[in-house]
């Protein structure tokens, strides 16, 4: 089978005639029509929250910050390895003789995705124990991430109910707790089920009082 080799010119618009790379996430990008998905690694998604000493943050949006500022203005080149099941192409790509993959797991802001490659394993022990990036907070994995967005919580067993106040303070509610029965999720108001406290405080929930 023949490999396809994708060369794309990423430089500002008026110059180039297939426009620059938009990012889409820390690991996903658009340059003209093709939606291209990074070889080897797995980023937070966008709106996942991590805990970075006392401060939640969006660890999703930091990633896509990254790869936005090694890709935007520069000439990227891609080399196809596969198609997802999204459509995407999922490729192995270079900013100026950089594999720009290879460049986030070093810097702690993607993770090698062993499901799919072990190319990048390495490079995340490596920034792991220098504690860089996503490995001086507490996030969970991405792949857990979306698999427990998929699934509802409740039906897994996780009992204790994340509740968001009507001044936007982030409560959990333990079973036995006063107020845990009259609690209702609401998924839409961004309230959630959490399977454990840590889980809960990492989010960024505080424990009720009562």
């Amino acid at each position: 089978m023949l490999t396809l080799c994708l060369l794309l010119m990423v430089t500002p618009l008026a110059a180039a005639p297939v426009g620059p790379a938009r990012v889409i996430d820390g690991d996903t990008l658009e340059i003209g029509e093709t939606r291209v998905r990074l070889h080897g690694i797995d980023a937070p998604e966008i709106g996942q929250p991590c805990r970075d000493g006392g401060e939640v943050r969006d660890c999703g949006r930091w990633a896509a910050e990254a790869l936005r500022a090694r890709v935007e203005g520069r000439v990227l080149r891609c080399e196809a390895r596969d198609r997802d099941r999204y459509g995407r192409v999922v490729a192995r790509c270079e900013a100026g003789g950089e594999d720009v993959a290879a460049a986030l797991v070093r810097a702690g802001l993607a993770f090698a995705y062993r499901r799919y490659s072990t190319d990048y394993v390495d490079a995340e022990a490596r920034a792991r124990a220098a504690g860089r990036g996503l490995h001086r907070v507490r996030i969970a994995r991405p792949e857990d991430h979306r698999r427990a967005a998929r699934t509802p919580q409740r039906a897994q067993g996780c009992a204790i109910k994340g509740n968001v106040a009507r001044d936007g303070e982030r409560i959990y509610h333990l079973p036995g707790q006063q107020f845990y029965a009259r609690t209702r999720i609401s998924e839409r108001h961004g309230e959630r089920w959490f399977c454990s406290e840590a889980e809960a405080r990492a989010a960024g929930w505080r424990r009720a009082r009562r």
